[in-house]
């Protein structure tokens, strides 16, 4: 079967354990991402089997129809937002998708906070150029860390402030409020109150038609001014453009994102601002993630080959 993986940027996947998986096919790995359809018509119009590196290539209805050999997408991870199923079903085109795991994503979040609040990406910077303290940094024991999504991802870095001795604040839908209840947490009075009392404030929602836009301009203006903001879920879940002007503005006086509207991010607004942290969508990128989402993805696609029962969002 002919076999093509895109998007995978740092050219690792041919060097996972689960590549040997497909020893017995051909396989061709591209490392860019193209956003012209022409241009991804061309790449991709060859293969039978489409392995998706998460939803870095959107795959369209316009883009499935000029892929006539396609009978298989194998997807990383558990989403399948970013393919259109109804084109997939009417075309007879199996979805399948794998396992997720927040540890990395949540492990990232972490980092990024104590990276914004302790102003490390400055300090290092400053110390190569041969100065030395530049900043004082802002502690996380005894400030309140809030948490909007009380999934996976969000139960654990709740965890991760209750180890650092911070009081842990959750608002999200009823069943997430219920759960961190469960959990020994106190909830929010409403997503306001959430904004209004958190120091450091992290998403963790799944985007969707209800998520969409969910931070607004006015939330952000009811964060403190030195408050951080952190994003490792979904750009989207801030309405456009928003963040930019709240950080210029200096509500919340800083950022952290691993996220962005268009990726890879080229032109970013936000990547000209001094109290923005920002990484390129590193959260689920790490090895022993990818071991398991490209595991499931590969596992799948060979039972598919075999003929072997599977499960598909198309069926």
């Amino acid at each position: 079967m002919n076999i093509v993986i895109s998007d995978d940027y740092q050219d690792c996947v041919r060097h996972l354990a689960a590549f040997d998986l497909l020893k017995d096919h051909d396989v061709t790995i591209y490392n860019d991402t193209l956003t012209d359809l022409d241009a991804l018509v061309a790449r991709l119009e060859p293969a039978d089997a489409l392995v998706l590196i998460r939803e870095r290539t959107p795959i369209t209805a316009e883009l499935l129809e000029r892929l006539p050999n396609l009978k298989v997408i194998s997807q990383t991870g558990g989403g399948a937002a970013h393919v259109d199923l109804d084109t997939c079903r009417r075309r007879g085109i199996t979805v399948m998708t794998g396992r997720g795991s927040p540890y990395a994503a949540a492990e990232l979040t972490w980092g990024l906070i104590l990276s914004a609040m302790r102003h490390l990406p400055q300090e290092v910077a400053n110390l190569k150029a041969g100065g030395w303290q530049h900043t004082l940094g802002t502690g996380l024991k005894g400030r309140m860390l809030g948490i909007f999504g009380y999934g996976q991802i969000g139960r654990l870095v709740a965890r991760y402030g209750k180890a650092f001795e911070m009081d842990v604040l959750v608002w999200g839908r009823e069943g997430t409020r219920q759960r961190a209840l469960e959990d020994g947490l106190r909830v929010a009075q409403s997503q306001e109150d959430l904004f209004q009392q958190a120091d450091v404030l992290s998403l963790h929602l799944r985007l969707n038609n209800d998520t969409r836009g969910i931070v607004t301009a006015d939330h952000l203006a009811l964060m403190k001014p030195e408050a951080l903001l952190v994003n490792t879920s979904r750009a989207p879940l801030v309405a456009p453009g928003a963040l930019f002007s709240a950080l210029e503005a200096g509500r919340p006086g800083r950022a952290a994102v691993d996220v962005f509207e268009q990726e890879p991010a080229v032109g970013e607004p936000l990547l000209t601002l001094p109290n923005c942290v920002a990484t390129p969508h590193l959260g689920y990128v790490e090895k022993d993630g990818y071991e398991l989402y490209f595991g499931d993805a590969f596992t799948n696609l060979i039972a598919f080959i075999n003929g072997e029962p599977v499960t598909s969002l198309t069926t």
